[in-house]
């Protein structure tokens, strides 16, 4: 019996559905966007909250990830320092982790492409982030005008991210599963119609 995983059915889902289905109450601000239109993520958050321009607490939780974590990174949209780099990212992909949301910035776009490593942020800046300490893991943040809390489920895709508390996954996933069954039997009655008015006269 194959057993179909909370996060294979956010993945089936598109974001507007779930957004219609959460009443878009916890949908992360629109400047957080993919840096790569096919970029997709749906998964259980570890939350990092940074000071501004660091970025070692980044290296902590990728320590402590467990494979298919998404990593919710709190720099209060500082733009100036990336929170990673291509390097921090391959680790992040070698421990198996999905993606990074940052209320913030990375560099190294052209090598975070190639290595198909989905993030969605504010942008990119040239300027490396500092290691002189600080920072937590695992405890609640604000992204995108959205409070995070570890465990809670993370989806994105090109049109932006939304967070789904952890005790509201299954309703939210049994809702907006509904409406994409809704809307699809509406375009097939639509397009039926389109065509009876077509041919007959």
């Amino acid at each position: 019996m194959t057993i179909i995983t909370v996060e294979k059915r956010l993945l089936a889902l598109p974001t507007t559905a779930i957004s219609d289905a959460t009443g878009g109450h916890t949908n992360v601000a629109s400047s957080i966007k993919p840096l790569a239109d096919h970029f997709k993520i749906a998964g259980r958050a570890l939350t990092v909250r940074l000071p501004d321009g660091e970025n070692g607490a980044v290296l902590e939780a990728i320590s402590k990830a467990s494979k298919g974590d998404i990593l919710v990174i709190d720099c209060k949209s500082n733009t100036n320092r990336a929170v990673a780099g291509d390097f921090v990212m391959q680790l992040a992909q070698g421990v198996g982790v999905q993606g990074f949301v940052v209320d913030g910035v990375i560099r190294d776009l052209a090598a975070t492409r190639e290595i198909d490593f989905p993030v969605f942020a504010l942008g990119t800046t040239v300027a490396a982030g500092n290691k002189h300490g600080g920072g937590a893991v695992g405890v609640p943040v604000s992204v995108g005008g959205v409070v995070v809390e570890q465990g809670d489920y993370i989806i994105g895709d090109i049109d932006g991210v939304i967070v789904v508390p952890q005790r509201q996954i299954e309703a939210v996933i049994e809702a907006a599963e509904a409406k994409v069954a809704k809307d699809e039997v509406r375009e097939q009655e639509a397009s039926i119609r389109a065509y009876l008015a077509k041919v007959v006269k």
